[in-house]
């Protein structure tokens, strides 16, 4: 299924799907496009990328973890960006009620086909699906494109921190973002069509 928005190149198809697990490939699919992702400064945590076999055991480790939910986008049929929806452990009563976005990337070679706004509506719209009212993530500051992206999707900015990443012996600054999912969504900000597996 493609996604709502059309992608920049003609005949290019994008994709959302929710993955409970993997087809044959998808693995190199998705640490080769988390490699390159983290090579170019978006590493969700990671500067340098570890090696093959800890990313593999990190991805199986997502897909374990009941609270996480991972999403893929796909380019054609490859996998070229990912996000999660990780919601609150059950002990935590009192922020039941939000959950958040994390893990947020697209490969270098997949960008400008709108993937990173999908997945960022395929997350939105699983939140809502499971009851949920508030939505938060955080960005490091030097990600212009992901900041202007959730500015755009009506994302509230409520704060910063000067010390959040250190990257190449430096510190870099992060801002912090919610959405209330209970305010309804702009036609054009409508989630693509979502797959599951």
């Amino acid at each position: 299924m493609t996604g709502a928005h059309q992608p920049a190149v003609p005949g290019t198809q994008i994709s959302v799907e929710v993955v409970e697990r993997l087809r044959p490939g998808d693995m190199d699919d998705l640490c080769d496009a988390a490699d390159l992702a983290i090579r170019d400064g978006g590493g969700f945590g990671w500067v340098t990328p570890p090696a093959r076999e800890a990313m593999e055991r990190y991805w199986k480790g997502v897909m374990a973890v009941p609270e996480r939910t991972l999403v893929v986008g796909r380019l054609d049929s490859a996998i070229a960006g990912s996000a999660q929806l990780v919601r609150p452990t059950r002990n935590n009563e009192a922020q039941s009620f939000a959950c958040n976005l994390t893990t947020s990337f697209v490969a270098p070679w997949a960008r400008g086909h709108g993937l990173a706004r999908a997945l960022t509506l395929a997350v939105e719209a699983e939140a809502r699906a499971a009851g949920f009212r508030i939505l938060n993530l955080d960005v490091r500051a030097t990600q212009g494109a992901a900041i202007a992206l959730y500015r755009a999707l009506g994302y509230v900015e409520w704060g910063s921190h000067p010390h959040y990443a250190r990257v190449d012996g430096r510190d870099i600054p992060g801002l912090f973002f919610y959405k209330d999912l209970t305010e309804p969504s702009r036609q054009e900000d409508r989630p693509p069509d979502i797959k599951r597996d």
